[in-house]
Formats: C-alpha cells, structure tokens, sequence
C-alpha cells in the first residue's frame, strides 16, 4: 500500500508518495492554490486513485512550543476534508522545521533560487512522509 505525505500551505501544496512497499518516499507534484479548498482536494483524491494510496500523512505545522496556531488549525481542517472526499485514514504529522530542512538540502545541492519556490512544498512533503515511514519500522 502507497502512502502520500502533503505539506499543505497557502499557496501550495507539495505532495510526496511512498513507493509500493512503504520503505521510501519520492516528491510527485506541487499544487498552485489557485481556487477552492474542495477542487485542491480533488486534484490530491485523482492522485490517490492513480497512484493507489492507502493512507495520507498531512503535514501539522505547530509552533515551536507544540501548539496548534493558525497554519496547523487549516490543515486539520484540509485534512478533514481529504477524508471526507477520499475516505481515506488521514494522519496528522509534526512537521515542525521540515521547510527549513528542505531550504537547506537544496541549499546544499546549489540549487538556483528560481527553483527553489517551485520545488521546496514537494520536498518538504518528501520529508513529512519519509519521516512518518522511517517511524512505521522502528
């Protein structure tokens, strides 16, 4: 069974699925928020369908003192919604610093500025679910 991982933002959204066996995640695409919450979820359902996924781990954004502010308080409500229209299980992730973790690995890897707005939501998914498998075997 696939599992997708969502870094769910304002103005994007990165995806990340698992491979079949749930041992790796990979970025798939980013999602321009560009109309309603319900056409963002249909486009995330789609991709479920097509890449057989099981189960969605959404990103919870919590502030650095563990609460749930604003940011978090969306993607709860996102990640109601996705069970909802999938009716799939959707998981709540800490995904506190994951942005900032995948700034700095593109950083690493001197990846043009340009590229970076475009890619940083699907890798920073790639790490909320990488990170949620890497806690499944342990």
């Amino acid at each position: 069974m696939r599992i997708m991982g969502i870094d769910f933002g304002d103005s994007r959204i990165g995806i990340a699925v698992s491979d079949p066996l749930g041992w790796t995640a990979q970025g798939l695409e980013t999602i321009q928020r560009k109309g309603t919450a319900e056409q963002d979820a249909e486009r995330i359902r789609q991709l479920a369908v097509q890449y057989g996924v099981g189960k969605i781990v959404i990103g919870l954004p919590k502030n650095m003192n563990g609460t749930i502010g604003p940011s978090a308080q969306k993607a709860i409500e996102f990640g109601e919604l996705l069970a909802r229209m999938t009716g799939l299980e959707v998981v709540q992730w800490d995904e506190r610093l994951t942005t900032v973790a995948a700034n700095r690995m593109m950083h690493e890897v001197g990846m043009k500025t340009s590229k970076k707005k475009k890619s940083v939501d699907r890798i920073a998914a790639v790490f909320i679910l990488q990170g949620y498998l890497d806690s499944m075997r342990n």
